[in-house]
C-alpha cells in the first residue's frame, strides 16, 4: 500500500493506517523487551571498525568455573584434585593440563589470580561482578557491557551496540541496563543464533516495507510536533532504524555461510558455534558482544564436568583468539573471561567444589592489556589471596581503562553523579598496556 493509497484527500483512515504500518513495524517491535524500544545504544555499530575504534568480547562462564582446573592449579596439595599441570608459554607459570592449547599461547594472554569478591550466591554475585558494584536499593547500576556499548557507540550505524548470546538453560543472565534505561539494552539471542522477526513479512517486498516505514515515520514526527515527549518518539524511530539495520544485515547471523573448515575448527559444541557468531559480529562492527557458556556449577563430580567443559573452552577460545588476531580484529578488541565466582579449595563429599569468592581468577586478552602478564597469587592451597588482592570494582576499572574509557567519567542520576567504576576502585595497572 502506498502513501497515496492510504491518504485520500489528506484524510487518513485509522484502521487502514494501522494495518498498513504495523505489518512492517512489528518486525522491529517484536524484538524489543516488553514492547519497549531496547535495541542497544544511541549509535550501535554496523560499519566495520576503523583505526582506533574499540570493541569488546565478553565471555561469561555461567555457574562459576573452577580456577583450580584452569588458571590456578595446586598440584600435589589436598585441594589440588587429580589433574596435572603443564608448562605454558610464560616461563615459570603452569596451568591445568586440560588447557594445552591456551597454555601454548599464554604469552598472549593476561591472567589475574587474586580476585576476592566476597559474595557466593549466584544472582547477587553475578550482579556484583557484572557491574563492579554492591547493589543499592535506591539505584540500579548498569552492567559493564551496557556501559561499554554506550561508551563505544558509533554514529550513523544501524546494528545494535550490544548483542548477548546465551542459552536459557545455561548462561541465563540477561544484562541489566540499570538507570540507563531500556534504550541501552542488548539484543538477546536466546536459544538461537539469529534474531527473531527480522524478515520482511510474507506478501511484502522490501520496497513496500520501506514505503510503510516512511509513512510510519511521517506520522510519528507529525505527532511529536509541538507535543511534550518528542524524545520518546525519537527513541521509537531509532529503534525502528536499528530493526531495519538488523534486517539488512541478517546474513551476519548465518554461521552456516562460513566455510566448513572454519566451522570444524570451532568444534561441534554450541559454545563453538556461538563463538564463531561472535567473531562474525565483531567483524561486522558490533561494539560489544557477549557469549555465555553454562553448566560450570560443579557441586557434584567437579572433575568429570571440568574434564568435558575445560577442553571445549580451551579449543574454542584458542581458535577464536587466533582467528581474531589473523583478521586484525584483536588489535582493537578487548576480550575478558569472567564467572560470578570460583570454586572451593575443599572437595566436598560429592567429589564437587562449591561456590567460592575469596580467591579466584579471570583472564583477559587483546587490546589494552599486557600480553603474558600473570598478576597476583594465592597461598599454597588456594584458600586466600597472598598477593595483589583485587575486588569487583577493580575488575570494572581495569576493563574500562583497557578499553580506553575513563573509569571515573560520570553520568547523572537525577542530581547524583555516577562514575563508571566505584570511586574507591583501582585499575590493575600491572596488567594494562
Amino acid at each position: 500500500m502506498s502513501v497515496r493509497t492510504a491518504m485520500q484527500g489528506n484524510v487518513m483512515d485509522r484502521r487502514v493506517f494501522l494495518r498498513g504500518t504495523l505489518a512492517g513495524g512489528a518486525t522491529g517491535v517484536a524484538m524489543m523487551d516488553g514492547g519497549v524500544p531496547s535495541l542497544a545504544s544511541d549509535a550501535p555499530g554496523s560499519d566495520k571498525p576503523t583505526s582506533g575504534q574499540k570493541q569488546v568480547l565478553f565471555i561469561w562462564l555461567s555457574g562459576g568455573a573452577s580456577q583450580f582446573e584452569m588458571w590456578d592449579p595446586k598440584p600435589g596439595r589436598e585441594t589440588g584434585g587429580p589433574f596435572r599441570t603443564i608448562p605454558t608459554a610464560i616461563p615459570g607459570y603452569q596451568c591445568c593440563e586440560l588447557m594445552p592449547k591456551l597454555a601454548g599461547m599464554m604469552d598472549r594472554l593476561t591472567v589475574v589470580r587474586s580476585l576476592d569478591t566476597k559474595i557466593t550466591a549466584h544472582a547477587p554475585a553475578a550482579d556484583l561482578v557484572s557491574t563492579g558494584r554492591t547493589k543499592e536499593p535506591s539505584l540500579a547500576y548498569p552492567e559493564i557491557g551496557v556501559i561499554l556499548a554506550r561508551e563505544l557507540a558509533r554514529p550513523h550505524s544501524t546494528l545494535p551496540g550490544y548483542i548477548s548470546i546465551f542459552r536459557s538453560t545455561e548462561g541465563r543472565r540477561r544484562p541489566s541496563t540499570g538507570f540507563y534505561g531500556g534504550h541501552y539494552a542488548p539484543v538477546l539471542l536466546e536459544d538461537g543464533i539469529r534474531p527473531r522477526n527480522i524478515d520482511v513479512p510474507d506478501g511484502l517486498s522490501s520496497g513496500q516495507y520501506d514505503e510503510r516505514e516512511k509513512l510510519r515515520r511521517l506520522f510519528s514526527e507529525k505527532f511529536a510536533e509541538r507535543r511534550a515527549g518528542g524524545e520518546l518518539v525519537d527513541s521509537y524511530n531509532g529503534a525502528f532504524d536499528r530493526a531495519r539495520g538488523l534486517m539488512d544485515s541478517h546474513e551476519v547471523f548465518n554461521v552456516d555461510a562460513e566455510p566448513e573448515t572454519e566451522r570444524i575448527k570451532y568444534g561441534p559444541t554450541e559454545f563453538g558455534r556461538h563463538a564463531l557468531l561472535a567473531r562474525r559480529l565483531l567483524e561486522a562492527g558490533v561494539p560489544v558482544v557477549k557469549v555465555a557458556r553454562g553448566f560450570w556449577d560443579s557441586h557434584h563430580d567437579n572433575f568429570e564436568s571440568h574434564r568435558e567443559l575445560v577442553p571445549d573452552f580451551d579449543n574454542v577460545m584458542s581458535v577464536l583468539l587466533e582467528d581474531l588476531q589473523q583478521r586484525g580484529i584483536l588489535d582493537h578488541t578487548h576480550v575478558f573471561v569472567l564467572s560470578e565466582f570460583g570454586r572451593t579449595p575443599k572437595i566436598n563429599k560429592d567429589v564437587g567444589r562449591d561456590h567460592y569468592a575469596a580467591a579466584w581468577s579471570f583472564m583477559m586478552a587483546g587490546s589494552g592489556v599486557q600480553p603474558g602478564a600473570v598478576y597476583g597469587k594465592t597461598d599454597k592451597d588456594g584458600i586466600e589471596v597472598a598477593d595483589g588482592k583485587a575486588g569487583p570494582g577493580d575488575i570494572a576499572a581495569t576493563i574500562y581503562r583497557a578499553v580506553g574509557c575513563d573509569p571515573w567519567k560520570h553520568y547523572m542520576y537525577g542530581q547524583r553523579p555516577v562514575p563508571l567504576a566505584p570511586e574507591d576502585a583501582e585499575p590493575i595497572e600491572a596488567v594494562l598496556a
